[in-house]
């Protein structure tokens, strides 16, 4: 079975520190805005994906947007 990594940019509202980026799958966190995350990397698959956004839920951070970039 072939795997097709997508990139993905998970933006929340809220500040998550880059201590927090293996809990997240090894995605690198960024704070570009004022209270705004930005969570950017490579996600192995839908349920991966799904995983992560499980997460943000948990947090309680609202999420702002989600772009995928097609796999290369």
């Amino acid at each position: 079975m072939l795997i097709d990594r997508a990139r993905y940019d998970i933006r929340v509202k809220g500040q998550i520190g880059p201590e927090w980026s293996e809990w997240f799958g090894g995605m690198t966190i960024t704070s570009d805005e004022p209270n705004e995350t930005l969570l950017s990397g490579k996600v192995v698959d839908q349920a991966a994906l799904y995983g992560i956004l499980n997460k943000i839920r948990d947090l309680g951070l609202p999420l702002l947007s989600i772009l995928r970039e097609p796999p290369r």
